[in-house]
């Protein structure tokens, strides 16, 4: 494996442990995006902010082509207490970047300052730095703010670490790569009563209860064995005493899937299965379900590009194909969906008992810093051929 610019590298693992003691929530990231603007100014790019409130877009422009490209790296953290013990944990009580986008931001304005300084491309490099990529869709507000309209990008791509993945392996997959994600939250009206006399109550807990246990029938009645989809309750509250049963009870669930279709009817079934058992129990639901992020779905022609450029730079070896779909979600997804492009995976693995993502003891693996850099300075360099 042959990474160049490590005469970068220390500044870029400055970068990454400023950004990690200095987490911000989605749509919050005022100062990280302002240290980000500050540094790509420095570097001289045209710097544009606002962008989904706190994103920005970094523009560099060289040669004569019209050809264009965007790279994407994420800049929120989560509200996740830290637990690291690293001399750089956050500042931020109660908040953390515990996904490893301070990893990815570095990464990308490592890479910024290189090619800046190499211009060894003809065209027009756009880096998005985007918002909310946690929970709030920043990029589909970046592109309702017009992200495409204004930065036309011929291709765009985009990549996560994942510290399940053996160091130093980029993982690639055309098609489908992470699912759509709904979230539905359903309230259950009973009768409360005194717990020694549920008769005269009607009670959501014992509803919800068989509600759960009917979702669970979904996957495994209402869809084809061959289409991947999840249907997780991971929230059931109802009542605070052991001799009290309450008014109401609360669900809260988390519905993944690929095929629109698929999407379409397990919305369905859960409105469905909600409604009908809780009529059984003489008791009504009230039912929010809200669609959120869609599948990511890469392209062909992209994902060879990304499979071959890094076979070239990390060897044969270091380059996989996703064995299955993964059932997470992410934003990106919304990019694909308006330019062409590739999403793939940067293996972070130290040892078979890393922390997972979203987890407080989870910290980006500074080792990876000079591959991701390395790798997206190449990749633009090699979409945007100098003549």
């Amino acid at each position: 494996m042959t990474v160049q610019f490590s005469n970068y590298m220390a500044e870029v693992v400055a970068t990454r442990r400023y950004l990690h003691q200095h987490p911000e929530l989605g749509l919050s990231e005022f100062n990280t995006s302002d240290f980000v603007a500050r540094q790509l100014t420095e570097f001289g790019y045209e710097v544009t902010r606002g962008l989904a409130q706190t994103g920005l877009v970094a523009t560099l422009k060289n040669g004569t082509s019209n050809r264009s490209v965007g790279i994407r790296a994420d800049i929120d953290a989560l509200p996740i207490e830290e637990e690291t013990g690293a001399e750089y944990a956050s500042k931020n009580k109660g908040l953390m970047h515990a996904c490893g986008h301070d990893g990815h931001t570095a990464m990308l304005l490592g890479a910024a300052r290189i090619l800046a300084e190499r211009r060894s491309f003809d065209g027009t490099v756009h880096l998005i730095f985007q918002p909310a990529e946690e929970n709030f869709a920043g990029a589909k507000l970046m592109i309702e703010d017009g992200l495409f309209d204004r930065f036309p990008c011929d291709a765009v791509f985009g990549l996560h670490n994942d510290p399940t993945l053996p160091f130093g392996k980029i993982v690639v997959k055309e098609g489908p790569i992470l699912a759509a994600a709904d979230e539905c939250h359903i309230v259950i009206n009973g009768r409360g009563g005194h717990g020694a006399e549920p008769q005269s109550t009607s009670d959501p807990i014992v509803c919800g209860a068989s509600i759960i246990m009917a979702l669970q029938t979904i996957t495994s009645r209402n869809i084809h064995p061959l289409d991947p989809v999840v249907v997780t309750v991971g929230s059931f509250r109802g009542g605070m005493a052991s001799n009290v049963i309450p008014e109401r009870a609360e669900m809260r669930l988390t519905i993944r899937s690929y095929d629109p279709a698929v999407r379409d009817r397990l919305e369905e079934r859960v409105r469905m299965i909600a409604e009908g058992q809780a009529a059984s129990f003489g008791m009504t639901v009230t039912i929010d379900y809200e669609r959120g992020y869609d599948a990511t779905i890469n392209h062909k022609v992209e994902t060879d590009f990304v499979r071959e450029l890094a076979k070239g730079i990390l060897g044969e070896e270091n380059v996989d194909d996703l064995e299955r779909t993964s059932m997470g979600s992410e934003d990106f997804g919304f990019m694909l969906k308006e330019r062409p492009g590739s999403y793939f995976l940067l293996g972070t693995k130290r040892t078979d008992n890393d922390p997972p993502l979203h987890h407080p003891q989870f910290d980006f693996n500074d080792d990876a810093l000079p591959i991701g850099t390395s790798f997206w300075v190449e990749l633009a360099e090699a979409y945007l051929p100098a003549k």
